[in-house]
């Protein structure tokens, strides 16, 4: 390998290291709704595990949606632990808050509450403050991270013949856009070269993640977009995508995944929300540009969080109800939103 990452690894905190090398039996959690990035990092930390000797298990609260099934040994997920299996630490990765674990959290919270655990993750308003909890917000993925957490632990990112660095890849490419977003940093080029080098096909994930979309899709993003709307003079951008949508196009949740992207391509605003409808309450993804609007000021407000440019909060109202409580708070902070040529 010639891209040296060990300028990075200091980064990575001991009690991290000492936990997961102890370990011999991980649970292995990411967030609900899964993504690329909770997938990918959950998947290596099982892979580090096992490099030292350990078993892990691979669970998610949701099944992973079919965009996902080029990432290897995806199949190994579950919803729920294994039955038998006397686990003796917990990682979480990639989840804002352990709430973000979902229903699985919920039905094994004795479990969850008990084991030692260690924390993943890169959501700046993530307050995990455990002795292994490690909170990067300059990192723009919490697959970076586990990068360097398997050079700390000395795991060859080769692993698997490239399929740790690809599945770390695709965290990486998905939480930045394929290296759009202004959170790729200079750390996070030099992890990606190092993982390229692995093996890990970079052309190829990019691709399948934001190039490659079944026409059901298509159909899917041509109904929300067409309900876009303008508040604030254009300031504010919105949409609505509801249920009945995903079934009519014969589409998935999953499917959804960069519409609110499109919507933050508007050139007037300073932020764009997705509405989700989800049965009696809304999911709202937030995007807002660099220098203006805070996206965690907004969905705090409503007890979600995130990064600064892009955050999301699941609001227990139905979505024609969210809808104009989430838009008055985001025209309020949007008309302060002041910039150099206004």
């Amino acid at each position: 390998m010639t891209v040296d990452l060990s300028v990075f690894t200091a980064d990575v905190p001991d009690p991290v290291i000492e936990r997961i090398r102890r370990a011999r039996a991980v649970l292995a959690v990411g967030h609900e709704h899964p993504d690329a990035d909770t997938l990918g990092a959950t998947l290596a930390v099982c892979r580090l595990v096992e490099a030292h000797g350990g078993r892990a298990t691979a669970v998610c609260s949701d099944p992973v949606p079919a965009l996902y099934d080029f990432m290897s040994d995806v199949g190994r997920f579950r919803t729920e632990p294994e039955r038998g299996l006397e686990y003796d630490l917990l990682v979480v990765s990639d989840c804002g808050s352990l709430e973000r674990v979902g229903e699985v959290g919920v039905r094994h919270a004795e479990l969850f509450t008990r084991l030692p655990r260690v924390v993943l993750d890169h959501h700046a308003s993530n307050d995990a403050a455990g002795e292994a909890d490690w909170i990067d917000a300059g990192a723009a993925a919490t697959c970076e991270m586990v990068t360097l957490l398997a050079v700390r632990l000395g795991v060859p990112l080769t692993d698997g013949d490239g399929a740790l660095a690809s599945d770390l890849m695709a965290g990486i490419v998905m939480d930045t856009a394929t290296f759009a977003h202004p959170n790729a940093t200079p750390r996070t080029l030099a992890v990606s070269a190092a993982l390229i080098e692995a093996g890990a096909p970079l052309a190829d994930i990019s691709r399948r993640l934001y190039r490659t979309k079944p026409d059901a899709q298509l159909r899917l993003f041509g109904r929300v977009l067409d309900r876009l709307r303008t508040g604030d003079g254009g300031r504010v951008v919105h949409s609505t995508l509801l249920e009945a949508d995903l079934a009519e196009t014969g589409t998935d949740a999953a499917h959804s995944e960069g519409i609110i992207d499109l919507l933050a391509q508007s050139e007037t605003a300073e932020v764009a929300i997705l509405f989700k409808e989800q049965g009696p309450a809304t999911r709202i993804s937030v995007r807002t540009k660099p220098g203006g609007v805070d996206a965690t000021e907004l969905t705090g407000v409503f007890g979600g969080g995130g990064h600064a440019r892009a955050a999301g909060a699941t609001i227990a109202l139905p979505v024609d109800e969210a809808r104009p409580v989430v838009l008055a708070e985001a025209e309020r902070l949007a008309a302060a939103a002041v910039r150099p040529s206004d």
